[in-house]
C-alpha cells in the first residue's frame, strides 16, 4: 500500500509542479486544469481498471482452469508447492490454474500481493520436470511477491498521463507558431494534428520504458525463484526454454509481461521485448549471490 501511495504522491507532486511551469509560460489556454485532469483520469484509468480486473480477464481471456481442490497426484503437489512457496514469501496463498497451450508459459496476475493467481501452461508441464516447474512457479510467486503487477501498472499510468500532457504541450506550441499573430483564440487544425503525432510518438517511447522495466524484474524474479527453489532448479528451466525452439508470448498481450517467456526479438524489436535474452538470465544467476 506505501508503494501506491508514494507513486500516486510522486506522480500528483509533478504534475502540479508541471501546471505551475506551464502557467508560467502563459500555455495553459491548452493545457489547463481540465487537460491535467483529463491526463490523470486516461492515464491511470485504463490501466488501474485492466490491473483490478486482471483476474477475472485471465480466467477468461486465457481459459485458465482453477484448482479448487486437488484432484490428481500432480494438482496436490503444484498446490502444495505454491502454497510453500507464498508462505516463505510472506504473502496470501495465491489462486493456483492451469491454461492450455502447448508452449511452456506461466503466469502471474491480480491487483495485490494478497489477491493474486499462479497460473502454469499445461506445455510447460509436458516439456519440464517437477524441479524445473517449481522453479518457473517460484519465480511467478516472486513476481507477486515482489508487487511487480501494482508496480508495472503505476509505471504505465505515470507515463500515459506524461504522455497526453507533453503532446498537448507540443501541439500547442506548434500550433502557435503556425498561426502567428492571429489572436482569434481557440485553436487550429494543427494543434490536433501535431497533439496526435506527438501522442504515437512519445507512445512508441513510453513503451521502451516499460519494456526496459519489465526487463529488469525478470532477472529479480528469477532471482526469486532461485532463493525459493534453488539456483541449479531456476537455471535449469531457464535451460528447458532455450530447448524449445521460439518460444512464443503468452497469446493474451496483456499478460506476456508476467510470463516466464516472451519473445525477446532482435535489433530494435528488443527495445519493445518484455523478457531478456535467455541467456542474459542464466548468465546473471550464474554470478549472483544468493
Amino acid at each position: 500500500m506505501l508503494r501506491v501511495l508514494l507513486f500516486v504522491a510522486t506522480n500528483f507532486a509533478i504534475v502540479t509542479v508541471l501546471y505551475i511551469v506551464l502557467s508560467i509560460l502563459g500555455l495553459t489556454a491548452q493545457t489547463g486544469p481540465g487537460l491535467v485532469i483529463m491526463a490523470l483520469l486516461f492515464g491511470f484509468g485504463g490501466s488501474m481498471i485492466s490491473l483490478f480486473i486482471s483476474k477475472w480477464m485471465a480466467k477468461r481471456s486465457m481459459g485458465v482452469q482453477i484448482i479448487e481442490q486437488p484432484q490428481t497426484p500432480f494438482e496436490h503437489w503444484l498446490f502444495e508447492v505454491v502454497r510453500r512457496q507464498s508462505e516463505q514469501s510472506g504473502i496470501r496463498m495465491p489462486e493456483v490454474g492451469i491454461f492450455d497451450q502447448p508452449d511452456p508459459n506461466a503466469f502471474a496476475t491480480g491487483w495485490n500481493r494478497n489477491d493474486a493467481l499462479v497460473a502454469v501452461s499445461t506445455g510447460l508441464l509436458q516439456h519440464m520436470n517437477r524441479d524445473e516447474v517449481e522453479a518457473v512457479v517460484g519465480h511467478e510467486v516472486s513476481h507477486v511477491a515482489n508487487g511487480d503487477m501494482v508496480t508495472l501498472t503505476l509505471i504505465q499510468g505515470v507515463l500515459n498521463t506524461f504522455v497526453i500532457i507533453l503532446a498537448r504541450i507540443i501541439g500547442g506550441i506548434v500550433d502557435s507558431a503556425l498561426r502567428g499573430n492571429d489572436d482569434s483564440g481557440g485553436v487550429g487544425i494543427g494543434y490536433f494534428v501535431v497533439s496526435i503525432i506527438a501522442e504515437i510518438v512519445l507512445g512508441f517511447l513510453a513503451s521502451i520504458i516499460v519494456m526496459w522495466f519489465s526487463r529488469f524484474r525478470e532477472f529479480r524474479a528469477d532471482a526469486g525463484g532461485a532463493r525459493l527453489a534453488g539456483r541449479e532448479k531456476m537455471i535449469s528451466a531457464l535451460r528447458a526454454l532455450q530447448r524449445v525452439h521460439e518460444p512464443h508470448d503468452l497469446p493474451a498481450g496483456e499478460f506476456a509481461a508476467f510470463g516466464i517467456s516472451g519473445g525477446m526479438g532482435e535489433g530494435l524489436k528488443k527495445l519493445f521485448a518484455s523478457h531478456p535474452p535467455l541467456e542474459a538470465r542464466i548468465a546473471a544467476l550464474q554470478g549472483a549471490r544468493i
